[in-house]
């Protein structure tokens, strides 16, 4: 697998992002449906072997317990230095109590240190603000992320899922107080979610900020037929959150999918990722694996190139929808 620059940075990187969310205690958090050490250990290794580099956790994965396991199988199967991880902070680990999440100045101190020990790493390659704190001002946010950097637990620093104003703001406070500006967003982006492409993408590409987006398939409806259904389908409450209100619009959407792929003799993944991966300003999507076949659908993916027919006839039954992933 070639990699490739992320954004205008010199680090290189898989064009395909391994997500962690799926790896993790099911007993911890709130994500039921995660996968055991047990469960996720052949997966992570191939999707090393597959040629993956590029890692995404968070600390809130299953209560820190997805940091914990992917530290341990990580050194298992690859070198720390021949990988790139990335991790998040803003919401809480184990616990609501004050100054637990969010972002300010002691909740960033404390989560990168605790982070660091989960992994059982000195510094992570990509940290993340999962979220904007609307309780914190971004100046005391962006001072404590530069100093994480300089002290060296953090070679890049990334921001997911905000208005593009917010973002814009961000990196205007960074600039002008000589702080480390973003390397990264990680936005929600894909084939039934696209109000990215209005401001935040434009503005990704034109600064030069590398896209990493999460859920490019729609957090698996992309990939299936729309009737059918999954354990993820049944537990996953945050589905419901962002996909329901235009269900039946986006049925066409998922139509046109399946119609490409069926003509081209390949799955319906490869088409969905196939379109995201082939838009300007997109680094690597955040892919989610449960299953060997998954992988090989988004390694497969990478050979495919959509005509600009096909592309049309997937964006053509797109209607705009609520913003949903950015507050």
């Amino acid at each position: 697998m070639k990699t490739k620059k992320l954004g205008k940075t010199g680090l290189d990187i898989s064009p395909l992002c391994l997500g962690c969310m799926t790896y993790g205690v099911p007993e911890a958090g709130k994500h039921a449906w995660t996968l055991d050490e047990e469960r996720s250990r052949p997966l992570v290794r191939a999707a090393v072997e597959a040629g993956i580099n590029f890692f995404d956790t968070a600390n809130t994965y299953s209560a820190g317990t997805s940091e914990e396991m992917m530290g341990r199988l990580l050194r298992e199967f690859t070198r720390r230095e021949e990988i790139v991880l990335a991790t998040k902070v803003y919401f809480p680990v184990d616990s609501a109590a004050p100054n637990r999440s969010g972002l300010s100045r002691k909740a960033i101190m404390q989560e990168i240190d605790a982070s660091l020990k989960r992994l059982n790493m000195d510094y992570v390659d990509l940290y993340q603000i999962h979220r904007w704190d609307y309780g914190t001002p971004i100046e005391e946010t962006m001072e404590a992320l530069h100093d994480v950097v300089k002290a060296g637990k953090a070679r890049y620093i990334g921001a997911s899922s905000m208005y593009a104003w917010q973002f814009a703001k961000a990196q205007h406070v960074a600039e002008r107080n000589g702080w480390t500006r973003f390397s990264t967003m990680q936005n929600h982006l894909n084939l039934l979610y696209r109000e990215e492409e209005r401001e935040m993408l434009p503005l990704c590409i034109d600064q030069g900020v590398g896209v990493i987006p999460w859920s490019p398939l729609a957090r698996g409806t992309l990939a299936r037929a729309p009737d059918e259904t999954t354990n993820r389908t049944e537990k996953d409450a945050v589905m419901a959150e962002l996909y329901a209100a235009t269900a039946e619009a986006d049925r066409k959407v998922i139509d046109a999918v399946g119609d490409v792929a069926k003509q081209r003799g390949v799955a319906r993944a490869q088409v969905a990722l196939a379109w995201l991966m082939q838009k300007e300003g997109v680094s690597a999507p955040i892919i989610g694996v449960s299953k060997l076949p998954q992988l090989e659908d988004a390694v497969a993916a990478l050979e495919l190139t959509l005509t600009a027919d096909e592309i049309e006839r997937l964006e053509r039954a797109y209607i705009p929808h609520e913003v949903a992933g950015a507050l």
